[in-house]
């Protein structure tokens, strides 16, 4: 992975960092944060040395996002890149899908649909999505973007970053039983080590009107009715009000 560099403009403190738990350390919960990621120091230190840019959707604030039930640009804006992932199955067990809305800029830019499996699980399609919510994010940490990925799938969220290198230590084993999912499980956690320094993971509420999770969830069931093995791109209109009008998981 290629090296970064990153400017915090308003942070708690302000300047170049070389690594992104630094940086996060500055930004973290810092009202109106600032803060950019840059290919070389010099373009960093050129960037910090031309002052604070107008607020913009590239720069923003961690902390609790501010999500509205149908509006959350504020939220979104904080990273160049926001995932939200989902996965939905009728019933459970059953037929299987998952999918994603990406936003760029606080807009939303792009939304997959797949990984049908007609004998699946609410927790095989949560982690397949968010295991190519991952992918993705690896893509846009290695073009010098900055990346957070949003699931409503606690049990994803905690299998990747906390049980799972307890496992590994084990020899993937744990003390009362199997490890469900271990395949897609191991695969995730691999990829997670990776970009772990470079992407944020947050989960959200599921069903209670986030925009990007709803639209993630309606591409999980379009992936059930169109049976889609592959990742599709969605290529209808964004019209979010006839998207949200489908069928929901």
């Amino acid at each position: 992975m290629a090296k970064k560099f990153y400017v915090v403009w308003r942070g708690e403190k302000t300047g170049v960092f070389d690594d992104w738990p630094t940086t996060l350390a500055q930004v973290d919960g810092f009202s109106g944060a600032q803060y950019k990621s840059f290919p070389t120091r010099a373009a960093a230190e050129a960037a910090f040395g031309g002052g604070a840019p107008a607020r913009s959707r590239t720069t923003g604030a961690f902390g609790k996002p501010r999500v509205a039930r149908t509006d959350h640009a504020d939220a979104v804006a904080a990273f160049d890149t926001v995932i939200f992932c989902d996965g939905a199955c009728e019933p459970n067990p059953g037929k299987a899908g998952s999918g994603m809305a990406v936003y760029r800029a606080g807009v939303l830019a792009s939304l997959w649909y797949g990984a049908y499996n007609p004998a699946g699980t609410n927790n095989t399609a949560e982690l397949n999505a968010l295991l190519q919510a991952l992918m993705l994010a690896k893509l846009e940490i290695d073009a010098g973007r900055t990346v957070q990925v949003r699931s409503d799938s606690s049990y994803g969220l905690n299998a990747v970053t906390k049980w799972a290198a307890g496992w590994k230590k084990r020899g993937w084993k744990k003390a009362d039983g199997e490890i469900k999912n271990l395949e897609i499980i191991q695969l995730l956690h691999a990829l997670y080590l990776e970009i772990e320094e470079e992407v944020n993971l947050q989960h959200v509420s599921a069903h209670v009107g986030i925009e990007g999770n709803e639209l993630a969830d309606r591409m999980a069931m379009l992936a059930v009715e169109r049976r889609e093995p592959e990742w599709r791109e969605f290529t209808g209109p964004f019209d979010i009000g006839k998207l949200l009008k489908m069928r929901a998981g």
